[in-house]
């Protein structure tokens, strides 16, 4: 017979989580779908949630890591690398859908960082990236080779593509892990 008070004990985490991103969510809509500025105060806050959700993930506390991470995508929601890392958390919890959302939402941050500066190809492997863990490889092939053309000068781009970075991005088994 299974302890109810084992699998109780995510569900107060879950719960936060689950309120904090609809607060976010809500707090979105009421500025008229733009997202208000970040403070300074929020960046810290942010990196702090993230310092203590890193030790966390060394320890293998996934759902401690996971409730860190959503705090501080609420306070810093133009952050890729927290919503990376809280849909890392969520796929070694086994929420796919939560780790989805949370990938789609990078790959949203990496889109309009480059329409925003179009110069650096950093953007585009980022969504080629985030489109890997997606399981949308073929999606993550045509972002590379739009990159390839729109920067042909670019030499971290060339070295990404000659050492078939994006197929040993796909067969690395820790990848394979938090990969949808």
């Amino acid at each position: 017979m299974k302890n109810p008070t084992a699998s109780a004990r995510g569900l107060p985490a879950l719960r936060s989580s689950i309120i904090l991103l609809l607060l976010s969510g809500l707090t979105m809509i009421g500025a008229g779908c733009s997202p208000k500025e970040v403070t300074a105060l929020q960046r810290k806050q942010g990196a702090n949630l993230v310092s203590e959700a890193e030790f966390a993930n060394t320890l293998r506390d996934y759902a401690r890591a996971e409730g860190l991470y959503a705090q501080a995508v609420v306070l810093c929601p133009d952050t890729p690398d927290y919503w990376l890392n809280l849909g890392a958390a969520r796929r070694r919890l086994g929420n796919r859908a939560g780790a989805q959302m949370a990938y789609e939402q990078v790959l949203d941050l990496a889109k309009a960082a480059y329409r925003r500066d179009g110069k650096d190809p950093q953007p585009l492997l980022q969504q080629a990236y985030v489109l890997a863990l997606l399981g949308r490889i073929d999606d993550a092939r045509a972002v590379v080779e739009k990159a390839q053309k729109q920067h042909p000068d670019s030499r971290e781009l060339r070295l990404f593509i000659e050492n078939r970075e994006l197929d040993r991005l796909v067969n690395d088994p820790v990848f394979k892990q938090i990969a949808l």
